[in-house]
């Protein structure tokens, strides 16, 4: 099997790799909608919704003495207090500060730690735990589409105003106090599930696993319980744009394609891997790889860097974090001009723009479309997803800090010259959306 490093030369460099359109977005392996992705999309914020994480995402199973020395040696965030019963979001970053991935940290027991996320991160842990003579074994839970002996864990989350009526009523009596980003105990009826306390869109909730062969029965008693509450569960047509609204930026490009201090990874890595597989596309196009890497800054996660302890790429980051930083924003677009490109698609030849998925606008598993201030770049909208709950288009992404909230700027919708070789881009002509820059997409409280 050829290694990554062997698959970029091959293809004449990195970028080159990546825009063949090899994959298309990230898929979500369940049922497309339960009842409809609109009213699956509001049940998240005006009832309950259950979603099924337990299919797309790998797990990374670390054990042993050198787990937690491990983990601090290659996480950028804090580890102080981390243990049995606490989670954490693990921030990776190369040698120069630049972003490989995030994922989170389950430990479940002492120095026994499963890892879920995207697979950049989760390789990046499992390549330094194999060639960093580390006191650990590593073990892989694949996603379903790669896991012929099928899921260890089913992970379920319920999230919505009513859900923790609903965890209460199948739990049997009042829940366990469990704290932000920490893990605790409760019943689904005659089955005990493991939870984490964390938040989608602002509202509160469960993310809970137990053994996979207990989903159906586990699932059964939640919409039972939930029926009175308006429950609903959220296929992958609505799953794909709550990444948009809760403000995580979920599609980012791992920075491991070039530097000779990640060469070593790349000869490690199969080619045939996640990363050898990935595709970029959008408006933005750029002939530096480098130019769609992000900091930890760009994403929101300045705040959870801690320089309390040595870390690859600490020297990286402190040498740039002082310097100006793109922010996460949010972009919400006109809808006349929204309504222009889905006109577009009654002409005829290569008039029409490019076509918008609903309600994720997603074709290729790394997006960078152009934001434009006064017709210069000045961030990129890498998700875009209509909202019912805005009733509207919003775009998540990178912006300069001279684009503030309230400001006027334009999305560069559809790739040039017609189109990429990607055979998921059809022929179409580019456009320009008029959009309103966005601190956030929803009032601080629920409308």
């Amino acid at each position: 099997m050829p290694s990554l490093e062997e698959e970029i030369n091959k293809a004449g460099g990195a970028l080159a790799l990546l825009r063949q359109g090899r994959s298309g977005a990230y898929p979500f392996p369940i049922k497309a909608e339960f009842s409809n992705w609109r009213d699956e999309q509001e049940a998240w914020r005006n009832s309950a919704a259950l979603m099924d994480l337990s299919h797309h995402m790998p797990d990374l199973v670390l054990q042993g003495p050198d787990t937690y020395r491990l983990l601090e040696h290659l996480g950028a965030n804090s580890f102080q207090g981390f243990g049995p019963g606490s989670a954490k979001q693990l921030i990776t970053v190369r040698p120069d500060g630049y972003m490989i991935g995030d994922c989170i940290l389950f430990c479940v027991d002492d120095h026994h730690v499963r890892i879920v996320g995207r697979p950049p991160a989760l390789n990046w842990v499992e390549f330094n735990a194999a060639t960093g003579g580390w006191d650990v074994t590593v073990r892989r839970d694949e996603r379903t589409v790669n896991n012929p002996k099928g899921r260890e864990l089913f992970r379920l989350q319920l999230q919505g105003p009513h859900a923790a009526a609903i965890f209460e009523k199948v739990n049997g009596g009042p829940m366990p106090d469990i704290p932000f980003f920490t893990m605790g105990s409760f019943n689904v009826g005659p089955h005990k599930v493991t939870a984490l306390n964390h938040r989608m869109s602002g509202f509160p909730g469960y993310e809970f696993t137990g053994p996979y062969a207990d989903i159906e029965s586990v699932r059964d008693i939640i919409l039972e319980a939930g029926a009175e509450y308006g429950v609903r569960q959220v296929g992958a047509r609505a799953y794909a744009s709550v990444a948009t609204e809760s403000g995580w930026i979920a599609n980012t490009l791992p920075a491991t394609y070039t530097g000779e201090d990640m060469k070593a990874f790349r000869e490690w890595h199969s080619a045939r891997s996640f990363e050898g597989n990935l595709a970029l596309g959008g408006s933005w196009v750029s002939d530096r790889i480098e130019d769609y890497y992000t900091t930890p800054w760009d994403l929101g996660y300045g705040h959870v860097i801690k320089f309390d302890h040595d870390f690859v790429g600490r020297e990286g980051l402190e040498a740039i974090k002082d310097q100006p930083h793109r922010r996460k924003a949010w972009v919400l677009w006109d809808r006349d001009d929204v309504a222009n490109i889905f006109a577009s698609m009654y002409e005829k030849g290569d008039q029409r723009f490019k076509y918008i998925e609903m309600p994720a606008a997603f074709y290729t598993a790394c997006q960078f479309d152009r934001v434009e201030k006064d017709g210069e770049l000045a961030g990129a909208a890498m998700l875009t997803s209509y909202s019912a709950n805005v009733r509207g288009w919003i775009s998540l992404g990178t912006i300069d800090p001279a684009a503030a909230a309230g400001d006027q700027v334009e999305i560069v919708w559809g790739e040039p010259n017609g189109g990429s070789p990607n055979p998921a881009v059809e022929r179409h002509t580019q456009t320009r959306v008029r959009g309103t820059v966005m601190a956030r997409p929803f009032p601080a409280k629920k409308r």
